[in-house]
C-alpha cells in the first residue's frame, strides 16, 4: 500500500527529473572530472539522447536509474496501480533495447551504467568505461 495519497504521489513522481539527476548524471560528471577523463559531451543530438557521448570514439553513455529502467537491485515494485507500472517499465526496457540497436546500426557503441553500480562502485565503473573507450 502506498504511504502517500494519489495527489501527493503524483506530485512526487512529477518532480523526478530525467536529466541533471544527482544520483546519476551529476555523479558521473564528478567522477569523470575526478579521474581526468576527457572527450565527453552532454546534450549531443543523436537517437536515444544519451546522457554522455564520446564523439571521437563514437560511444554513447547512458546512466540508467534503477527504478525507471527496471533493474531489480532494490526489489522495489509498486504495489498500487501495478499493471500501469509493469507496462511502463516494460516499455522503458524495450525502448532501451531499441535505442541500443539503432545506435549500433549507426556504428556507435553503447555503454550503460546502472545507478546502483555508480553509487556502490564508482571507481570500478570509471575503470570499465575507460577500458571500453580504450583509454587504459
Amino acid at each position: 500500500m502506498d504511504t502517500f495519497c494519489k495527489s501527493d504521489r503524483s506530485t512526487i513522481m512529477r518532480a523526478v527529473k530525467s536529466s541533471n539527476n544527482k544520483s546519476t548524471e551529476l555523479l558521473l560528471i564528478q567522477l569523470l572530472k575526478k579521474h581526468k577523463t576527457t572527450g565527453w559531451r552532454r546534450n549531443y543530438k543523436i537517437f536515444g539522447n544519451p546522457d554522455f557521448v564520446f564523439q571521437k570514439k563514437k560511444v554513447a553513455v547512458f546512466v540508467d536509474g534503477c527504478f525507471w529502467h527496471g533493474h531489480n537491485c532494490r526489489n522495489t515494485t509498486p504495489t498500487s496501480n501495478k499493471q500501469y507500472w509493469e507496462n511502463k517499465l516494460l516499455k522503458n526496457k524495450q525502448r532501451d533495447g531499441l535505442v541500443n540497436q539503432r545506435l549500433l546500426d549507426l556504428d556507435w557503441r553503447v555503454f550503460r551504467i546502472w545507478e546502483c553500480d555508480l553509487k556502490k562502485r564508482p571507481d570500478e565503473i570509471i575503470d570499465r568505461l575507460k577500458q571500453f573507450l580504450c583509454l587504459v
